[in-house]
């Protein structure tokens, strides 16, 4: 790294405030302090909350009102960030600073074509011509990656893949050579084999382009992976920064030690996982008691009969074809794909974006009809050939934890009354007092506070939304919950409370999970057996260990083989 250049960005103190209605301030951010150098991977981290998004929007001039930068300085490029007008002088967001947010389908406008929307910002702040402005176009999504980058280019957002969408997002931020790029949580929602390539991307930039990038993240994996330095927040303050390998072997706060030890390891399985600060014992404890007394125990079968049979599915579906004359396009998402589930086990499904696992979880809940094939619970017909309309029994026995827990709960509704409809709905309780007590267990149960009843949705973070979706769906009693990446947008120590979570209600009720989830390592400590999908069909299943310890189909061994862990980090395998 050059030292003629001043640091791309430069943040000595900084103080972000909130000025709430009761007169008070709430403190986002206290005199935090980064460098990043030209050609530097600069990794923020820590658990929602933590501040680590707040400096991200700092930097780019996009504080949400009436948020306000307090006290302290940043420079970009060396020159000075003006907190009025939210920006440095001369430095303009998209030009000389690139954004690549978590989502790629709210960076890109579903309107217009990948050509017009690259194209746009060169035109604007380079003064491109429209053909030499296209040619550039062209050339970024070749340097990204994009597979036939000509016909991409005359594309939609939707006729793209998750993976070529955020990469077309990586084109975008780079189009106007910006010195400074900040990326907050880019792989988040990408399956590991998509993540991967997306990170070998991330990565090989500030080498080839002399760029710093300010990379936002809860996933430890990626920050070793690619990032040169790391520093880790708590509550808004830094608490420790310093080389990537240094401070992930060598860690000496107490948080960061916690923070890292909170990571799922996939070379090993643990019996609970690590977590910060209590995970709500007591009356949580009590109230599981409470829901193991209520539930019907569904105990393993000796013989091995299983709850759940998935026999020869497929699934198809359709686009086009609403034209008179047209047919449409048949897609096949799912196809003959067979497995059974044991009562009392976590069964996991994994694969990449668009093998299918999540279809076959709708299929199993009631939310998608088969082609062909059937789903079998018990000795019911419950989806598919034979079957008939769920009665209440069925409905009430298959429950669904969603990935999203923002859309998965009604924001016009209190708690109390989201967590009283099943239980009022299935007549699990004689009286309304009667399921306003069963609620209050159940929320007890998710490690919360009762009070939590009279609040709305909207009240609560990602995690405690989580664990309130998942007490809705116990307050039907179920014997088979379908959980469909029920982790995958929480920060690593909220995962582990919901996975330890998951697991004492498992413990306590004797529930059956099947687990839907593009996590291996999140797989690797849950599940007791795994199947691995792609392209829907059903390659390989076996016992967790066995899986991990000798996979036999490639794709298997080449998904293990590509989870960013904690033994290989980018400084050490530089040095060596």
């Amino acid at each position: 790294m050059s030292t003629l250049q001043p640091p791309v960005l430069a943040i000595d103190n900084l103080r972000v405030e909130y000025p709430l209605a009761n007169g008070s301030t709430f403190t986002a951010v206290e005199n935090a302090s980064i460098v990043i150098e030209p050609g530097e991977i600069h990794a923020l981290v820590g658990e929602s909350g933590a501040g680590k998004t707040t400096i991200g929007n700092a930097v780019m001039g996009l504080l949400e009102k009436p948020g306000r930068i307090a006290a302290g300085t940043i420079r970009i490029g060396g020159k000075l960030f003006d907190p009025l007008t939210g920006s440095a002088e001369g430095v303009v967001l998209g030009r000389d600073i690139g954004a690549v947010f978590q989502d790629p389908m709210t960076s890109l406008n579903p309107l217009f074509t990948i050509e017009s929307q690259l194209t746009e910002t060169m035109r604007t702040h380079l003064k491109l011509d429209k053909a030499a402005a296209r040619a550039r176009a062209l050339q970024l999504l070749k340097a990204v990656g994009i597979p036939e980058p000509e016909r991409r280019l005359k594309a939609y957002p939707h006729q793209l893949s998750g993976g070529q969408r955020q990469r077309v997002v990586i084109a975008a931020a780079l189009s106007c050579d910006p010195k400074l790029v900040v990326a907050d949580e880019p792989t988040t929602a990408l399956d590991v084999s998509v993540q991967a390539q997306i990170l070998t991307l991330l990565r090989d930039l500030p080498d080839q382009r002399g760029i710093g990038i300010l990379l936002v993240t809860h996933n430890m994996g990626v920050v070793a992976q690619i990032a040169d330095r790391v520093t880790i927040m708590h509550r808004g303050k830094v608490v420790e920064t310093g080389p990537t390998a240094e401070v992930l072997r060598h860690p000496k706060a107490p948080y960061a030690k916690a923070l890292i030890g909170a990571v799922p390891r996939i070379d090993a399985r643990l019996d609970r996982f690590p977590v910060l600060g209590q995970e709500g014992k007591g009356r949580a404890e009590d109230a599981r008691t409470a829901l193991r007394a209520k539930a019907e125990r569904t105990d393993t079968i000796a013989d091995g009969t299983p709850i759940l049979s998935v026999e020869n599915l497929c699934v198809d579906y359709v686009t086009g074809g609403w034209l008179p004359g047209s047919t449409g396009h048949r897609f096949r998402a799912v196809d003959k794909v067979s497995f059974a589930v044991r009562s009392g086990e976590v069964f996991g499904l994994v694969g990449e974006s668009g093998c299918g696992k999540t279809t076959i979880a709708n299929v199993v809940s009631g939310l998608v009809r088969p082609t062909s094939g059937r789903v079998v619970y018990r000795d019911a017909v419950v989806a598919g050939e034979g079957g008939a309309r769920r009665a209440g029994p069925l409905r009430q026995a298959i429950q669904m934890i969603f990935q999203d827990p923002y859309s998965s709960l009604n924001s016009r509704l209190r708690i109390g009354s989201i967590l009283a409809e099943p239980i009022l709905f299935y007549r699990l309780a004689a009286t309304k007092a009667e399921a306003a007590r069963d609620v209050d267990q159940l929320i007890e149960a998710v490690g919360l506070e009762a009070e939590a009843a009279q609040r709305f949705p909207h009240a609560f973070s990602g995690g405690q939304r989580q664990r309130l979706s998942i007490a809705r769906a116990l307050g039907a009693r179920p014997k088979l919950i379908v959980c469909d990446e029920p982790t995958s947008s929480l920060d690593v120590s909220v995962q582990a409370q919901i996975l330890n979570l998951l697991k004492d209600l498992r413990d306590a009720t004797g529930l059956t999970l099947l687990l839907i989830s593009h996590d291996l390592a999140v797989v690797r400590q849950m599940c007791d057996r795994v199947a691995v999908m792609q392209r829907g069909r059903l390659l390989e299943e076996a016992a967790s260990e066995t899986l991990f310890a000798a996979p036999q189909h490639p794709y298997t061994k080449e998904l293990i083989s590509l989870v960013p862990t904690l033994d290989r980090i980018r400084g050490e395998i530089q040095a060596a």
